[in-house]
């Protein structure tokens, strides 16, 4: 398995050309073979870099896997290295290190807990996605430039059919998980609703498949994301 190392530090990411010679910096929109990639662990010494190791993911490419070890290098600033947003768009620079870009970032999901006055939760079971066939809470992924609290009002509205009234002050959790070894990384913003009339639900029929209200100990039973189970039992 080939083994390389990611470092990051304020935005930018050690780069070496093909000899493991470096820092090199990445060019925005250029085209052509590749010249850049990222450095093994033994070439990182020779440059004099300590660095400490937060985890390793394992990523494969067709039919070969890549180890890549995720550290913090123990620098000042790095002053010769690239930016990873122009890491990302130029074509010179191994698809892995794009790769490895991309799984740093952060994929921020939001959820809401609607909770009535015989203190039931309401779960939805979804049609597509990662839970599909499984029940969660109403919730999904932020959009770029939407506030976490926006999304959640958002996903409800288009996941019921219904609009909730929360504030930044009913924030119940904030979570951070990566659940496999490839290294995708999940921020999730749980909000809770308390629900003071009747609500009718109008599921929106290509992602719900059913919408119900559970007591607690049910909804815990039943939620099939670690982030909802934590936010529920977060109320208890």
């Amino acid at each position: 398995m080939n083994r390389s190392l990611y470092l990051e530090h304020d935005g930018k990411v050690l780069l070496v050309d093909l000899d493991g010679d470096g820092p090199r910096k990445a060019v925005m929109g250029r085209v052509g073979e590749i010249s850049l990639r990222l450095p093994t662990e033994v070439e990182v010494r020779s440059m004099g870099i300590e660095w400490t190791e937060r985890r390793i993911n394992r990523i494969k490419f067709g039919e070969d896997y890549h180890e890549v070890v995720y550290a913090l290098p123990e620098i000042v600033w790095p002053e010769n290295w690239t930016w990873k947003d122009k890491l990302i768009s130029d074509g010179c620079v191994d698809p892995l290190a794009r790769e490895c870009v991309y799984r740093s970032m952060h994929r921020v999901v939001s959820k809401v807990i609607l909770v009535n006055q015989q203190n039931e939760i309401v779960l939805a079971k979804v049609k597509r996605g990662f839970f599909t066939g499984h029940w969660t809470l109403p919730g999904g992924f932020v959009d770029y430039a939407e506030h976490p609290l926006e999304g959640a009002v958002r996903e409800v509205l288009e996941e019921l059919g219904v609009n909730v009234d929360i504030s930044e002050d009913d924030i119940v959790q904030i979570a951070e998980r990566i659940f496999t070894s490839e290294g995708i990384q999940f921020l999730s913003f749980t909000y809770k609703c308390n629900v003071e009339k009747e609500l009718s639900f109008t599921p929106k029929p290509d992602e719900i498949e059913e919408v119900r209200w559970f007591t607690m100990e049910e909804a815990l039973s039943r939620a099939a994301s670690l982030f909802d189970v934590e936010a529920l039992r977060a109320l208890e």
